[in-house]
């Protein structure tokens, strides 16, 4: 792991602006590397990571707060342009002045320069004569010394010649003084010329006291002028940033006037919805409700059910659709059958009965038999052989009609043939996990949860999402209005209305639950776009190649919904096109099973820290 990280690091464009969360990227991989190896530490080191991923989305959150901050920049660079040609103008006649300032230091510095190299020139020959006169001295302090001891020596001799030579002493004593009065006058007239030759040399010369001010002098006025540089440095980069990020404003503000232009002329006029309030049974009220929330393209679907709805209503029989095999089982019946003219409540509650008598044969006898058998025997059951056909065509005519609804919907796709009976468990044991999930972390069983609390389920249930999916499930989940800003009413998000219609947050799921596994079938289908015919093997290899962590049960899953053949039989199995192969498993429950390749194969980045496509 430490060779593959210094690897990733290696290969990081580090010069890009989002460049460290591009490095962060490697050691948040290596630490879910970690978490799945330390089976006895993950529930700790996963909550770490949740925590992490808390505090992300919050900074998130405050990056969205600010983004309201981008229409107050026009006006404040506005303001900024005009401060800037104010301090320009400002500037100007202060640099004029600095520089002309800045002419009559250079010129007294070089003046002092040229006084400081004479000064030096003076002290230098001072210091050769005085060294030559300090040599010169010390030379005759050693010859006075050593006539002084030979004085001192003569002075002895004297004393003991005193009785025996009085007049050869005094004779010679006149002498001694006669040549010391001459050495003495020489030495008084050597010292005379020195005294003068100095005074010659060092009539010019500056006392040191005087030479040291001077020298502060020319020391502060270096830093004063160091100092005016570097500020007008600081001024001339300040001005140049702030002309940069005005030609960017003016970039910008040009963009979004053109964006808004191009909208102005390409968007059309809302249609006035309110006017359908009439034709719609149950008046404004009613119509008031069902649209509630939804998009135009929703209430195109709306209203189509409604027209739907009452035709339906007006048609007393249905005419039989034979008894072919092309044809249903529980629709195989020949001559009128008679509307029930069920409403939509009593079909969605009976489609929910059905469901769950097919859970329970299920779970006590397998699966012996297709959903359409079963709906045909459950109608017999319940209503009798005489009316099975009757509740059948009319609960088939209704779950056509009313898309909006998804169990209606789900149910029709599943009696068709369209989608896989799987898909319909698969997402009520999602539902399941997740409402366990949050049942778990409500500790006081109050049914209620702060939106960190109800964030941290999410996760736990969905650990594949991405934070816009997370996001966007939290903020569906807030549409209910018993929800506020920190507490979610967690129970109520899976409640029905009186006509089977789920909540907001249930429908989100759904959606993403599509979603997801149209992007993973699209990487599938990317995958094998260089195959004409696929093999089992290519199958294979190309779900290992997006889905690394794919288990052998689930990949034998995926392998049954695209041949439609036992395991046992694989091998003769016939070669499909890619499109057949997309096409069959889109219709069954198919879902990733663990991170993106490119996560798979690098170390996790730790909790909070952005990814390249932010799975968990």
């Amino acid at each position: 792991m430490e060779s593959y990280l210094r690897e990733e690091l290696q290969s990081l464009d580090l010069t890009k602006d989002n460049a460290q969360e591009l490095k962060l990227q490697p050691y948040r991989e290596i630490f879910e590397f970690f978490i799945e190896a330390f089976k006895t530490y993950k529930p700790l080191l996963s909550a770490i990571k949740n925590e992490y991923e808390i505090t992300l989305d919050a900074q998130r959150e405050k990056i969205r707060a600010l983004e309201p901050l981008k229409s107050m920049f026009a006006t404040v660079s506005d303001k900024c342009t005009q401060k800037i040609s104010a301090f320009k103008k400002e500037e100007n006649a202060k640099i004029k002045t600095l520089m002309k300032e800045k002419l009559y230091l250079l010129k007294l510095i070089d003046k002092m320069k040229e006084e400081k190299d004479s000064l030096q020139a003076q002290v230098n020959k001072l210091q050769k004569n005085v060294s030559e006169e300090y040599l010169h001295y010390r030379n005759e302090c050693d010859a006075r010394k050593l006539l002084l001891a030979d004085l001192n020596e003569m002075r002895s001799q004297q004393l003991e010649m005193t009785l025996h030579q009085t007049q050869d002493i005094k004779s010679e004593d006149i002498v001694k003084l006669t040549l010391a009065l001459k050495i003495a006058r020489r030495d008084l007239t050597k010292a005379q010329v020195e005294l003068n030759t100095m005074k010659a040399d060092y009539g010019d010369v500056v006392p040191r006291r005087d030479f040291e001010s001077q020298e502060k002098k020319y020391s502060d006025l270096c830093q004063q002028t160091a100092t005016l540089q570097k500020d007008f440095d600081q001024l001339q980069k300040e001005y140049d940033t702030l002309l940069e990020v005005h030609g960017e404003t003016v970039e910008e503000r040009n963009r979004f006037y053109n964006e808004l232009q191009q909208v102005l002329r390409s968007s059309t006029p809302r249609p006035d919805w309110a006017k359908c309030a009439g034709v719609v049974p149950g008046g404004v009220d009613r119509w008031r409700f069902l649209v509630e929330g939804k998009t135009s393209n929703q209430l195109v679907d709306l209203l189509l059910e409604e027209m739907g709805a009452a035709v339906l209503r007006e048609q007393d029989v249905f005419p039989g659709l034979g008894k072919g095999d092309k044809v249903p089982v529980y629709l195989r019946y020949e001559g009128q059958v008679k509307n029930r003219k069920l409403n939509k409540k009593t079909v969605v509650n009976i489609l929910k009965d059905l469901w769950k008598e097919r859970i329970s044969a299920h779970q006590q006898t397998g699966w012996q038999s297709s959903l359409p058998e079963f709906f045909l025997s459950y109608l017999q059951k319940r209503y009798g052989d005489a009316s099975a056909f009757e509740m059948a065509y009319s609960i088939y005519e209704s779950i056509k009609l009313y898309r909006s609804n998804h169990v209606m919907s789900l149910s029709y796709d599943i009696l068709t043939g369209k989608v896989d009976e799987g898909v319909y468990h698969g997402l009520n044991q999602m539902l399941s996990n997740l409402l366990k999930e949050l049942t778990a972390i409500d500790s006081s069983n109050s049914g209620a949860l702060t939106s960190k609390q109800f964030n941290l389920a999410l996760r736990a249930a969905f650990p594949l999402k991405s934070n816009e999916h997370i996001q966007e499930l939290i903020e569906a989940s807030k549409c209910k209005a018993e929800s506020t800003e920190d507490l979610i009413f967690y129970t109520a998000l899976f409640n029905e209305d009186a006509e089977g219609n789920t909540e907001p947050f249930v429908v989100k799921v759904w959606n993403q639950y599509v979603t997801e596994k149209q992007d993973y079938l699209r990487e599938l289908q990317n995958e094998l776009a260089h195959v004409i015919e696929v093999k089992v093997d290519d199958l294979k290899t190309a779900l290992y190649a997006i889905d690394p962590t794919i288990d052998n049960l689930t990949m034998d899953k995926h392998i049954y919904l695209a041949y439609q053949v036992p395991k046992e039989e694989l091998e003769q199995a016939v070669p499909l096109p890619v499109e057949t192969i997309i096409e069959k498993l889109l219709a069954g429950d198919i879902r990733r099973a663990g991170p993106l390749p490119e996560e798979a194969s690098r170390p996790t980045p730790e909790e909070g820290e952005p990814r390249d496509h932010d799975y968990y």
